[in-house]
């Protein structure tokens, strides 16, 4: 028998003795003293009931233990009990504890996620029925160009149309957003019902350098084909040309009456063939837009990328009579490019500033480098110059277009491909043709 049966057949006992000693008090010694028997009986009696209620206790302890997640409760005070109390106890004490490590399983697995949310790319947001935000992530700022956000309603200022979009996007479906900023916006929404609630969730990327890409290949390949029928339609025309100023020379000159008609004719040969070569070179000349090497990254100290072109341009510019800035916030930031190719880039930007500056009185030229953000370089090409108009704007990268009188058209489209291939981006901002001048962006990662 254990302790517990012990006690209670002990605490049974002594209560049948003391109701027998208040009956042989009433009966043999005095009926009035065993009224004093009473609360002792009353006493024992609530010792028993209080004893053998400790496990309704124990188990009510234990549910409100797991009720309100307090799983730092241990069961150990009754053990000396007996065998069945310590196993009670033992077992209330091993649930507690799987509990808990369910809880700091739960807990370490959320962390996770969230650090992994917080930290990818890729824009996350979610938000219930009536637009309040329930997440969102450090990249949904960025591509939102926003720092807080506490229900899409407050998107209408910013980004007019994108709270409706996002409110009526199914799920499943995707969307492009075209910013103010030229990012195109590729979102994907998915429902999942939340303890009751309709929880939309979307993810947000930019798409604009993928869609870059893909207008670059276009026009590469556009030009592959236009330089390869040009060619195989010009080069026989030049051939052929030489052959027939031979045959005028050798076998129509010297027979010939009409010496100014052989000259006429020589003059349109010549003026055919001038002609023919200059398209022929002129198709040669944007060999490099098809075939551009790739770069051949090293590590390049941005200071003297810059620096390195500032001095180029030195002299130029003293006689342009244009004033120049440099203004370097990154003395010792290091990137992973390819010197020369970047190198180009910059010569060509501040080449194009300075053309824009012809008609100017007063024109200044500013390059500067800084660091808006972690791992990212910005590299501005300003110019106080009549600006761009907004038609041409549309135009600027791509291939062929020019604004200028003498120009290929391929500069800037060549500049874009080789920031692309540096995995960064290349922009330009304008007031418009209003003396506001432009500015232009090369956005590289480090």
């Amino acid at each position: 028998m254990n302790r517990f049966s012990i006690n209670i057949c002990l605490r049974v006992i002594l209560l049948t003795a003391t109701i027998a000693f208040g009956i042989w008090i009433y009966f043999r010694v005095n009926d009035s003293l065993s009224y004093l028997i009473i609360p002792l009986v009353l006493a024992q009696m609530y010792g028993i009931y209080y004893y053998l209620n400790r496990i309704n206790r124990k188990l009510t302890l234990f549910l409100e233990s797991i009720r309100y997640e307090d799983f730092s409760i241990r069961f150990s005070s009754d053990n000396k009990l007996g065998k069945s109390f310590k196993m009670l106890n033992q077992q209330f004490n091993e649930v507690l504890e799987a509990f808990r490590q369910t809880r700091a399983e739960k807990e370490a697995n959320l962390k996770y996620i969230d650090t992994i949310v917080q930290h990818i790319n890729i824009g996350v947001l979610s938000f219930d029925a009536e637009g309040k935000i329930e997440l969102i992530n450090p990249a949904a700022f960025r591509l939102l160009g926003i720092y807080r956000l506490r229900n899409l309603s407050e998107l209408k200022t910013v980004h007019p149309g994108l709270d409706t979009l996002l409110m009526e996007l199914p799920s499943g479906n995707k969307s492009l957003y075209a910013t103010k900023q030229q990012q195109q916006l590729s979102i994907h929404a998915a429902v999942v019902r939340l303890q009751g609630r309709l929880i939309k969730l979307l993810s947000i990327q930019n798409i604009h350098s993928e869609l870059q890409k893909k207008e670059l290949e276009a026009w590469q390949n556009l030009t592959k084909i236009l330089r390869h029928e040009i060619m195989n339609s010009v080069t026989p025309i030049v051939s052929l040309i030489g052959t027939m100023q031979e045959i005028v020379e050798i076998d129509i000159a010297p027979s010939s009456g009409n010496p100014e008609g052989i000259t006429d004719l020589r003059e349109a040969l010549e003026t055919v063939e001038s002609r023919s070569k200059g398209i022929m070179n002129f198709v040669n000349a944007y060999r490099d837009y098809t075939t551009l090497p790739q770069p051949q990254f090293t590590s390049v100290n941005v200071k003297s990328l810059i620096t390195s072109v500032a001095n180029l341009f030195q002299a130029d510019l003293k006689q342009a009579d244009i004033q120049f800035h440099l203004d370097i916030d990154t003395q010792q930031t290091t990137i992973h490019a390819d010197f020369s190719q970047l190198q180009m880039v910059l010569i060509n930007l501040v080449k194009n500033a300075m053309d824009a500056l012809e008609q100017t009185t007063d024109g200044a030229i500013e390059l500067k480098a800084w660091l808006p953000g972690t791992n990212q370089l910005t590299i501005e090409v300003t110019d106080n110059g009549p600006g761009i108009d907004e038609e041409a704007m549309e135009k600027i990268f791509i291939p062929f277009f020019t604004t200028k009188k003498k120009g290929s058209g391929i500069g800037l489209s060549l500049s874009q491909q080789i920031i692309q291939l540096h995995g960064g981006q290349l922009k330009v901002n304008s007031p418009g043709n209003n003396g506001n001048g432009s500015t232009f962006f090369i956005i590289l990662n480090y």
